[in-house]
């Protein structure tokens, strides 16, 4: 391929990634505790480098650049603001730390504490997997046992009965992955969070960190990087042709 077409290529492509990505935040600009997404752009290497045949900072001709790529999809865990409900299972978590859930055989954490109780009073969320309390086990309340109150630390207090929210912490924010239903896989344990730094607010929400402003400015800008790469490969591909179609003349 001519290097040229190459290099507009490699340009449309990683635009590309970068709308899909900013497609996904304006879809879940509604959707509770949803943290966007970055795409992390990276300069590539010329394919000679890539292959072993040449190497990087040589300054020859097969140092000249290859483009850029996206590396990789990081997640901004910036906290979002908060809406007031004024229902007791609605918790948002004022700072660090994440709500834990049950999905089949395994932990997950999340930000969305947009919780439901069912008829037989378990905690659940939006989805129906259970919520956790800090000895592991599904957060049970008495439908008919009267009011519950979520204490500021997280305690979830009915009668004389208590219970804690497990808030846990992972080690660093790179260790969590997005597994979709707004859930976090943690790749390493993660930590319970420190008494002092457990802070809730029972009756509020926190919705999505996406601006849709932003987002809609970021749009703009990659969709026109794609047609401008775009255009550059027609323009590029229409050379090639009248060259050849004069060297075919030629002959």
């Amino acid at each position: 391929m001519p290097y040229g077409l190459y290099i507009s290529s490699e340009g449309a492509h990683a635009q590309n990634k970068r709308l899909e990505v900013i497609t996904n935040n304006l879809a879940n600009v509604e959707t509770v505790g949803f943290k966007r997404d970055l795409a992390v752009f990276q300069a590539r290497f010329t394919q000679a480098i890539e292959d072993g045949q040449a190497m990087p900072g040589s300054g020859s001709l097969d140092d000249i650049g290859g483009g850029i790529m996206v590396r990789e999809t990081k997640t901004d865990f910036s906290p979002g603001p908060f809406k007031k409900t004024g229902t007791w299972s609605d918790v948002a978590i004022k700072g660090k730390g994440f709500f834990t859930v049950r999905k089949g055989e395994e932990t997950y954490l999340t930000r969305a504490g947009n919780f439901r109780v069912t008829g037989r009073g378990e905690l659940i969320t939006q989805q129906g997997y259970p919520v956790l309390n800090d000895s592991g086990s599904p957060i049970v309340v008495n439908p008919a046992g009267g009011p519950v109150i979520i204490s500021p630390t997280g305690q979830i207090r009915q009668g004389g009965i208590s219970q804690n929210l497990a808030l846990m912490t992972p080690k660093s924010l790179g260790d969590l992955v997005k597994a979709g239903e707004n859930l976090l896989r943690p790749l390493a344990e993660p930590e319970p969070l420190a008494r002092d730094e457990r802070d809730v607010a029972s009756g509020f929400l926190e919705v999505s960190d996406v601006q849709p402003t932003t987002e809609m400015v970021d749009m703009i800008q990659a969709s026109r990087a794609v047609e401008a790469n775009i255009k550059m490969i027609q323009t590029q591909d229409q050379m090639l042709g009248n060259l050849f179609g004069r060297l075919m003349r030629t002959q």
